[in-house]
């Protein structure tokens, strides 16, 4: 991987393409750290330390790049977009206009784009209302004394600033995640994903060790590093894993020329639904939390809910977490990779599956590998989504700060992996060598 980038730091074309993205991604953090207007951010660092960061919160608040709990103009981040574009895939599969809109080609997909960024604005006008009553309201941080101070002029006219500045600054991190993808490397969205998630590692690991027990918290803190590297170790061996069905066309005459006749494949990742279940089964697990905390209810119910769904650590939770991810494993997959369309483009272009009649039977096939290798797909992202919640349990629960989570780790080899193909590819395109120079 480092090789690459000093190959690619070499080409004076993919030089000014890192550079432009370095500069941009500087940008995107020096927007982390401008508070938005009408928040006391001294009151906000005396809080921020007593935060309680886990489930969706933590969620957002990793994806904000830790901006979220200090209020910046980018404290949402770039969760609006992807939760809309989350929403947008689902939807494609039940609208038959997205449906179709999805088959056109490069036009269909310059239209659900635009849709995606409606969406992205109007979802962040609805975060950022959330985020600002809540922040009002002193239910951000609800362990801090001078919560209720932190935005100090409750007005609906600072209300209205406040979410007006937050929306324009998820356009702005939209924007400069689409000026990547067209003069930068990598996918943009991606690569400020990336940067959110790995800008919380340091904090996270010093925080590990300041709240270590042996030997000043070293042990922890190397136990931490250990994990992380049999993480990744694992990550990569999966993310890389994939069954690749052979097909074969069929040589076709057209006047005097011969088409088709070459072999190809269908490759089945081993993780085709990606980071999708952990980030849905951690949103629908904080919904339980989220009504006991608006309700105020001092019943039964919730007691029960306070005691085993709040708690991380909870075999409930656990339990419940961990079939969800493998259930919306499932759910994604069908969702995502349709057997009869392949089965159906196929046919018609004279491609076959040895040994697997065409149409119907290829469908019924697919559909079968599918199933197969979802399985173990769907248990390794239970595994490693569960590894901040059993890591250094021994050690007195330190795992709340836990950097090495299954979606920051998925997330970040994941993009790594795929920003490190694209400069191999643009280096093999410039400093091509064959049998002739």
């Amino acid at each position: 991987m480092f090789t690459a980038f000093a190959r690619a730091f070499k080409t004076p074309d993919l030089r000014k393409k890192l550079l432009f993205t370095l500069g941009i991604i500087v940008i995107y953090r020096l927007g982390a750290h401008v508070p938005a207007p009408g928040v006391d951010y001294a009151k906000v660092q005396q809080c921020i330390d007593q935060a309680d960061s886990g489930g969706l919160l933590g969620l957002m608040q990793m994806f904000s790049g830790g901006a979220l709990l200090q209020i910046t103009i980018f404290a949402l981040g770039i969760m609006p977009y992807i939760t809309a574009s989350i929403i947008l895939q689902l939807l494609t599969v039940v609208i038959p206009r997205l449906e179709a809109l999805k088959k056109e080609g490069q036009s269909g997909t310059a239209k659900i784009t635009q849709y995606t960024r409606y969406l992205t604005v109007a979802l962040a006008i609805l975060q950022g209302t959330g985020l600002v009553a809540t922040a009002r309201s002193g239910a951000l941080f609800q362990n801090c004394s001078v919560s209720s101070q932190i935005v100090a002029d409750k007005s609906i006219f600072t209300t209205i600033i406040m979410v007006l500045t937050m929306t324009a600054g998820t356009a702005a991190v939209m924007w400069l995640g689409e000026l990547i993808t067209d003069r930068g490397i990598g996918n943009g969205m991606s690569i400020l994903m990336f940067i959110s998630i790995a800008a919380t590692f340091p904090g996270a690991l010093w925080a590990i060790k300041e709240s270590g027990k042996l030997a000043d918290g070293w042990i922890e803190f190397g136990t931490v590093i250990l994990i992380g590297f049999v993480m990744v170790g694992l990550v990569v061996f999966v993310e890389q894993a994939q069954r690749r069905i052979p097909v074969q066309y069929a040589k076709r005459m057209i006047g005097r020329r011969s088409y088709g006749g070459t072999s190809t494949y269908i490759p089945l990742k081993v993780n085709q639904a990606g980071v999708i279940p952990v980030i849905f089964a951690s949103s629908l697990l904080y919904i339980p939390a989220l009504i006991v905390q608006f309700s105020g209810s001092t019943a039964g119910w919730s007691t029960w809910i306070q005691d085993h769904f709040v708690d991380g650590t909870h075999p409930y939770y656990i339990a419940t977490y961990f079939v969800l991810i493998v259930f919306f494993a499932f759910f994604y997959v069908a969702i995502s990779f349709n057997p009869d369309e392949v089965a159906d483009n196929m046919k018609k272009y004279g491609g076959f599956i040895p040994g697997i009649r065409a149409g119907r039977p290829t469908a019924e096939y697919l559909s079968y590998v599918l199933n197969r290798i979802t399985w173990p797909g769907s248990l390794y992202l239970g595994l490693i989504a569960l590894v901040p919640t059993m890591a250094l349990a021994g050690f007195g629960g330190a795992n709340q700060n836990f950097p090495f989570g299954g979606t920051s780790i998925l997330i970040i080899v994941g993009v790594g992996l795929e920003t490190v193909k694209q400069i191999e590819s643009q280096l093999q395109q410039r400093n091509y060598e064959g049998f002739l120079r």
